[in-house]
């Protein structure tokens, strides 16, 4: 049943939230004035949680309020680097001011480039892995001062395919997101040790319609793109979800894309070097020139604009998938022979065209 419950989560599509299990939990996200983060804060206030919304861009964060109010939820916005450990405290410490104990902290804060590492500073290294990485740890330690007294509470980050396969172009972020989940498994290692009521778990992302494209750093000629196949930020946020109700797997995969690419990984490291040594630079960069800029390590990439939590991959972007049906109904499923098939195909598929958040 394990097997079939992986075969329906990577699909990118997940069970609803469980009736009765949310009421107005206080929830925190990060990296919540766009994209997944976005999505992210929608969805949990649509189950009328209280969610406290941190980043750095105030006209993402003022919409995404918005948005939060609009599905049903209470909004805190709170501009906060993580990059900066004690900001991520004092923020944690207003939530719980105006909201009451956080139950559930999202990690989800995103900066990267697109580049050559030998064409990336020191300074934009460190700044992409203090708020990739390092800001997952900020928040995490935030999250457990106040859970572990309590006894209470999830933290959930998200990951990507990236952190178990890194890409050319994607140097820094790759790194973050392998630290990431190294860090993941440590704490919840720790966790389950003390035998505590606190647990983290873990999405690993396939490639997603965000604006993480346009606001990425990058030294190419031509403009960043995700390499398909592409999903809307809204999976993601579903996945989340369930992942929040359902904190005691370590971690979900999320698209075919994704669990091709991790196995993939596992089996043929060497050739999947090789592939995207040779695809790898092209697959990442549409036909439109780009002109060069810092992107958003240094400031809000929603600054004078919101950009909400779509991309211009719509047209791309997979709204469901052909699996949902089991994704809801997996009791159903014609047992493991089936869901053996979908695994391999989605394998096979992976080292034709490779695919990451």
């Amino acid at each position: 049943m394990r097997f079939v419950h992986l075969v329906a989560m990577y699909t990118g599509e997940v069970a609803g939230y469980p009736p009765g299990v949310n009421e107005r939990r206080v929830v925190v996200v990060s990296g919540a004035s766009g994209g997944v983060g976005r999505a992210v804060a929608r969805r949990f206030a649509g189950c009328g949680d209280r969610v406290a919304l941190l980043a750095r861009g105030e006209e993402g964060l003022s919409a995404a309020a918005e948005d939060v109010r609009a599905a049903g939820g209470v909004a805190l916005p709170l501009t906060v680097d993580v990059a900066d450990p004690d900001a991520v405290e004092r923020a944690a410490a207003e939530v719980e001011d105006r909201f009451g104990p956080i139950e559930v902290w999202v990690n989800n804060a995103f900066v990267g480039a697109l580049a050559p590492v030998t064409e990336l500073t020191a300074a934009e290294f460190r700044r992409i892995t203090e708020v990739a990485y390092l800001g997952y740890v900020y928040g995490t330690m935030a999250a457990l001062r106040r859970m572990l007294p309590r006894d209470r509470g999830t933290i959930v980050h998200i990951g990507s395919a990236l952190g178990y396969r890194g890409i050319p172009l994607q140097s820094a972020y790759c790194g973050a997101k392998h630290a990431i989940k190294g860090f993941h498994e440590s704490v919840r290692c720790e966790l389950l040790h003390t035998k505590a009521n606190v647990h983290a778990t873990m999405v690993q992302l396939p490639a997603m319609n965000t604006p993480q494209f346009d606001w990425m750093r990058t030294t190419l000629p031509r403009k960043p793109q995700p390499v398909p196949p592409i999903y809307q930020p809204e999976t993601a946020a579903e996945a989340v979800l369930y992942a929040a109700a359902h904190p005691r797997r370590r971690e979900y995969w999320v698209g075919g894309s994704t669990v091709g690419t991790i196995i993939g990984n596992r089996l043929v490291p060497g050739l999947l070097d090789r592939y995207l040594a040779r695809t790898g630079f092209d697959a990442q960069q549409t036909e439109e020139p780009e002109d060069t800029g810092a992107g958003n390590l240094w400031q809000p990439g929603d600054v004078g604009a919101d950009h909400g939590a779509h991309g211009w991959f719509g047209r791309q972007a997979h709204a469901g998938s052909a699996q949902l049906w089991m994704s809801r109904h997996r009791g159903r499923l014609a047992g493991l022979g089936a869901a053996s098939a979908v695994v391999a195909g989605a394998l096979t598929a992976a080292l034709l065209r490779r695919g990451g958040r």
